[in-house]
């Protein structure tokens, strides 16, 4: 049976998508914004948080939440150690170029650390939920990290975010190097499905920087749940994930046979040092 809060975030995560569904057929009509360089952002986005809100806002007003589009928004009782950390659609690229492929994240995070996390993905109606201490699910089935015991034959996912153009080279190298290895790289343009993919077994391993809380806060803590590895590109742990942090985050999940692995070529190749402070 799942716990409360994990009703109200697939009932918030559910209603967004139905936001999201709604608006796919008039996507030349939509306004779109660009946040940053080639980092858009659409009134779809704004809607699907403002129903998210609204249905945390109902049951908890005292929690915190932090969103993609909203910032940071405390709540009535000012300072929590519960945050909402939310991205009512991550895979906007995608959406706007009628792709289909892009999710809502949410997460519950106490003192920083992940407590709940759902992804929901309308166009295949699949729900990934999680918590601590009690597993990830697929559709209320439970789900565990793939088995993969070496690099050789292995499908790993990563992404190259606008704001990470800057390490590109060192990023391509060290895909140079795994691809002598591994079966195939993929790049979804979801944060938020590729971690949920690794959760369930579909992908080996997936690393990416320049993320954001909002990216992988719900989807770091279904890999764990799954039996998987988390960290930084030097096997150190993630980051708050209630605060917005710095842009150049990086991140590497994986089953603890492959995590290794590839941590270990991710500094062998250079890129690790790429985050280096200067």
């Amino acid at each position: 049976m799942q716990k409360p809060a994990v009703n109200l975030m697939v009932k918030a995560a559910r209603s967004a998508g139905n936001v999201l569904l709604r608006h796919m057929n008039r996507l030349d009509a939509l306004n779109v914004v660009e946040k940053a360089r080639m980092d858009f952002a659409s009134e779809v986005d704004a809607l699907a948080e403002k129903e998210i809100v609204r249905e945390l806002r109902r049951a908890t007003p005292d929690y915190a939440i932090l969103g993609e589009e909203g910032g940071e928004m405390k709540g009535r009782g000012g300072n929590s150690r519960f945050t909402w950390v939310i991205d009512p659609l991550d895979g906007t690229s995608n959406y706007l170029r009628g792709i289909p492929h892009f999710c809502v994240s949410i997460a519950l995070v106490e003192n920083g650390e992940p407590l709940h996390g759902v992804v929901f993905d309308p166009l295949r109606n699949e729900l990934f939920t999680a918590s601590r201490g009690s597993g990830t699910t697929l559709n209320d089935k439970r789900v565990r990290v793939g088995d993969r015991k070496d690099l050789d034959g292995a499908m790993i996912l990563t992404g190259f975010p606008p704001r990470e153009r800057k390490r590109a080279s060192a990023q391509l190298k060290a895909l140079d190097t795994l691809m002598l290895e591994i079966e195939e790289i993929r790049r979804f343009g979801s944060a938020a499905l590729d971690l949920a993919w690794v959760a369930c077994g579909r992908a080996d391993a997936y690393f990416e920087a320049g993320l954001k809380p909002w990216d992988i806060a719900a989807g770091a803590l279904m890999v764990r749940e799954s039996g998987g590895m988390v960290c930084d590109y030097r096997g150190n742990g993630t980051p708050r994930m209630d605060a917005a942090g710095p842009d150049t985050r990086p991140l590497m999940a994986a089953n603890v046979k492959v995590g290794p692995l590839l941590q270990q070529r991710l500094v062998s190749t250079g890129y690790a040092s790429a985050f280096d402070a200067k």
